[in-house]
């Protein structure tokens, strides 16, 4: 006889979903996968690379855009057919906390890096004419920029961008993740400094020593290209309009209080444009008298890929990780 501990044991209830996105390579469309065989245990707050924590969400909602229709045959013996039509999926949430991938995911275009400008240049609405970059040295990594005596020009909190100077080339831009896609140099005026205006590889100082930056986390896309420059980031922007669309892999984990697991996992997850809030991209929840927070909302379609294990078309996959207690059925 299964006890009523144990088959309560079978729902999980959390007060909360954490919410991680990966990088896709834009050229061949590969998603970053998500094993729940190796992956599916891995601690809340150190999630396994490339995953980065954008941490919790709240009003999460997906749904499934697939119809399963069907007819009869003619045959008598043979009794109706079914099969799946309009196949997709969606997902929508607000991100409880502000950062430039929250900001580039809920915009869905290419997001911008306010980088320390000129005061001599003309304003812009994403900032004007960027202070020259300072050259990366070899040797340097992810966690600490080696920039010799330039490091004094950095003091500690500063936001930089770290990536490569734009060479007139075409296609995809940004070192490891794809920040923007360039079909004409002129289209962005040929600015030297348009790859780290765009760039995922950002950071924060957490301190400066004699010749470097030390950075509290990680660069998303990793240890800077040969070439690389370092730039002062301001602020962070994104507006409505352009032409780039982001596409990321996503993985929502839902943690059970009783220590159960449900993870939402979707390979490749594209802005949707029209959501339950019209086009609205941030939503305000009163959390006391006269003060409001402002969450960014975001809403994505699940773009298909083909599972490799039989062939079949998935939009998302869900896991389910019981606690050692709960029954089977």
């Amino acid at each position: 006889m299964i006890q009523g501990t144990t088959r309560a044991g079978m729902m999980p209830v959390a007060r909360r979903l954490r919410t991680y996105f990966a990088p896709i390579d834009r050229v061949s469309g590969t998603p970053t996968v998500f094993d729940p065989a190796k992956h599916g245990a891995f601690p809340l707050d150190d999630p396994p690379s490339p995953w980065i924590d954008l941490g919790w969400i709240e009003n999460f909602e997906q749904q499934s855009e697939t119809r399963i229709e069907g007819f009869e045959t003619s045959r008598m013996d043979a009794g109706a057919v079914q099969f799946r039509a309009d196949r997709g999926a969606r997902v929508e949430f607000d991100f409880r906390e502000w950062g430039k991938l929250q900001m580039a995911l809920a915009g869905g275009s290419e997001h911008l890096n306010v980088l320390a400008a000129d005061p001599e240049s003309g304003a812009q609405p994403a900032g004007g004419s960027a202070l020259p970059a300072i050259a990366v040295l070899e040797g340097s990594t992810a966690t600490e920029l080696l920039l010799g005596a330039a490091a004094g020009t950095f003091v500690k909190n500063d936001l930089v961008a770290v990536d490569v100077d734009y060479q007139q080339n075409l296609g995809y831009v940004g070192s490891a993740i794809a920040g923007a896609y360039v079909r004409d140099p002129m289209e962005v005026g040929r600015d030297i400094n348009f790859v780290r205006r765009v760039t995922f590889n950002v950071g924060r100082v957490s301190q400066v020593t004699a010749n470097s930056l030390l950075l509290a986390q990680p660069l998303a896309g990793g240890r800077p290209s040969p070439g690389a420059g370092v730039q002062r980031v301001v602020a962070f922007v994104d507006r409505e309009g352009g032409a780039f669309l982001q596409e990321w892999s996503a993985l929502f984990v839902w943690e059970a209080e009783s220590g159960g697991r449900v993870c939402f996992y979707y390979p490749r997850l594209a802005p949707a444009g029209n959501t339950k809030n019209g086009l609205a991209r941030e939503t305000k929840s009163e959390i006391g008298s006269g003060t409001s927070a402002l969450a960014l909302h975001a809403s994505f379609r699940a773009v298909p890929i083909r599972d490799e294990i039989d062939g079949a078309i998935a939009h998302y996959y869900r896991s389910y990780f019981p606690t050692a207690m709960s029954a089977v059925y």
